[in-house]
Parts: C-alpha cells; structure tokens; sequence
C-alpha cells in the first residue's frame, strides 16, 4: 500500500462541512454540492476521497448523506466511507452504494464481534477501522462517549480480529489547524503491527512530508480536510510532493 492523502468530505445534512474538535456546535458549512467538492479534490489529484456520515455519527439518520454517497463513488475515485456504519447490513449497504472501503469506529468498541464478522463476509481490505482518542483513550458515538480502552489495546485487539488498516484520529488536533500527530501515529503503528493513516490536524506542506516520511513506520496515509478547504495546504502540490 503505497502512501496516500486522503482529502476528506464530512457530510451534515447532505451537506460539506467540517466541525472543530468534532464539536457538532462548532461547524463551518464549505459547500452544499458534495460531488463538486470530490470533483475539485479528484481535479487535484486524489485517487480516494474519506467521506464521513457525521448525522450517523450521531446516531441520527443521515439520509441526505447517503443519498451522496453513489454521487461521490461515480466521481472516478475510490471511497472510504464511515459514521453510524453499526451493522452488517450498514456495511454492506455502503458497499453497494459504490464504497471501496468502510470504516467501523464505534462498533469497533462496542461490538467487536461484528468487526470479525465483517471481515469474514466482505474480506480485510474493504474493512478499516477509526480509532479516535483524545489524551490517550479512545472515544466512541461521533466522540461524545468516553472510554477506558487506549488505542493501543484497541488496535491489537482489532489486529486479532484480522483488521489490517486503521485510521487513527487526534481529536485535540481535529478541525483546528495545529499539526498532525505523525509521531504517535507511527508509534501506534509499530505498537499493533498495522497499517495506520493518520487523521486531525493537518495545517500546511510539512504535515504532509512528515507523514509520509514515516511510511516504512506503518504510517500508509493521511487525512486532510480543514487545511486543504480554507487555501492553506494545496492539494495539488501535495500530491506532487509526496509524489516525486
């Protein structure tokens, strides 16, 4: 698995948003077309786009952010698709709706037995798993709901589970531009064996070349969204960069 940026598309309401810290009351509204916004990422370079069901997240319905979703998965690009994923049937609805990969995150704490099972039906590349923490324990139902579990126990007990790729997310750095944490990401990568990409806090170039610089540490990717939807980080460049 060559390293990849993953420009991310959070979906409210059918529309493309980006939240701080997570915060649903802390959300900036980029647009309101989201196969636009892959257009211009997929113009830029990308090969994947993360798309995320925030209402799911939630726990609420996210219809128009399904509704989306085929939109996004005809663009050309592959999707990894995540938020309120919490069955078997949620997993292999995504699937068909066109997603090259689905994220279970909550479900990942709660019934890690469904992980297992998801693997075994639709097989280890088209399962990843997010792991979100913040000051070192994950947190579960669109990060709302604390846990006694370190992403490191979680990601060992998902390895076992035959989890190869998870997505490994810094909520204090989530949305609000103050770095990646590539260097725990590689620690969490060589703690658990598997493939991470790293998620929150991208805010320039460098965030970029440090995680890609750590890819023969397990870091296989990265995660942008904020940086890349306010002109601070220009998608094209970083692919170019990392590219060369």
């Amino acid at each position: 698995m060559r390293f990849t940026i993953y420009p991310a598309i959070d979906l409210r309401n059918g529309r493309v948003v980006r939240l701080q810290y997570g915060d649903p009351n802390k959300q900036t509204v980029f647009s309101d077309d989201p196969a636009a916004m892959g257009r211009q990422w997929l113009a830029a370079g990308a090969e994947w786009l993360h798309v995320v069901n925030l209402d799911g997240a939630f726990d609420e319905a996210g219809a128009a952010n399904w509704a989306a979703l085929p939109q996004l998965t005809q663009l050309g690009a592959q999707v990894q698709f995540g938020g309120g994923i919490r069955a078997l049937a949620d997993v292999a609805r995504a699937l068909d709706a066109g997603a090259a990969r689905v994220i279970l995150g909550t479900t990942a704490v709660e019934n890690p037995a469904l992980v297992a099972e998801a693997i075994a039906q639709f097989g280890a590349e088209r399962i990843v798993v997010g792991i979100d923490a913040r000051d070192g324990r994950v947190k579960t139902r669109g990060w709302l709901h604390d846990t006694a579990v370190t992403p490191a126990q979680l990601g060992q007990q998902m390895k076992e589970s035959g989890v190869q790729t998870i997505i490994y997310t810094d909520i204090s750095r989530d949305g609000v531009l103050t770095g990646v944490n590539a260097a725990a990401t590689a620690q969490l990568a060589q703690a658990t064996g598997l493939r991470v990409i790293a998620s929150g806090g991208v805010a320039a170039l460098d965030d970029i070349t440090r995680c890609a610089a750590l890819a023969g540490q397990g870091v296989v990717g990265v995660i942008t969204g904020r940086a890349i939807y306010d002109g601070r980080l220009d998608l094209h460049t970083a692919f170019q960069t990392i590219h060369r």
